[in-house]
């Protein structure tokens, strides 16, 4: 393989460090965020004329938008493949439930090859990938750990109130 004459991140061809993969994934999960955000607030609120004809339009824009989001999310798993020298096929295991927890804890703890191997050059990572990579690392786990979080403590909060509510009811 020719060294990066034209290495597009949005191409499968090539090879993706870890901190390149994640800052690309950082820029995905930042762009789409901001598309839906953006469609929410131009969902309207309580038009009948639009309501009628907005659940196929939605449905259009969301299935466009996640056919994209999902082919540039196999592009960076094939690509941080390359850089492991395994076949982008292998990419498939993120269609299956546990293997692709694996998968990405595979892909993002194995250090890549450090010389040339059948899929090219190692790819010099960019400022701005190493930035958004590293930002992507610790933002990730901080948003599954409070979606968790957040659920358990309003339940608590709950069965407490509840709680006191029988505790008054019962000096009474």
């Amino acid at each position: 393989m020719n060294p990066s004459v034209n290495d597009s991140a949005l191409s499968a061809a090539g090879r993706f460090g870890r901190l390149s993969y994640f800052g690309w994934n950082g820029l995905l999960l930042i762009v789409v965020m901001t598309l839906v955000f953006i469609g929410m607030l131009l969902l309207p609120s309580s038009s009948p004329k639009i309501e009628q004809s907005m659940p196929f339009t939605t449905l259009l824009v969301v299935g466009i938008l996640y056919i994209g989001m999902l082919y540039l999310t196999f592009v960076f798993t094939i690509r941080r493949l390359h850089d492991r020298n395994h076949s982008g096929w292998l990419s498939l295991l993120i269609l299956v439930p546990i293997a692709n927890i694996v998968m990405m804890l595979y892909l993002s703890m194995a250090k890549g090859d450090a010389h040339e191997n059948q899929f090219g050059p190692p790819r010099q990572t960019q400022t701005w990938e190493k930035i958004l990579g590293w930002i992507y690392i610790l933002i990730f786990p901080m948003g599954i750990l409070l979606a968790v979080a957040i659920p358990a403590y309003q339940d608590y909060v709950q069965r407490a109130q509840q709680q006191q509510i029988e505790m008054q009811q019962q000096a009474e």
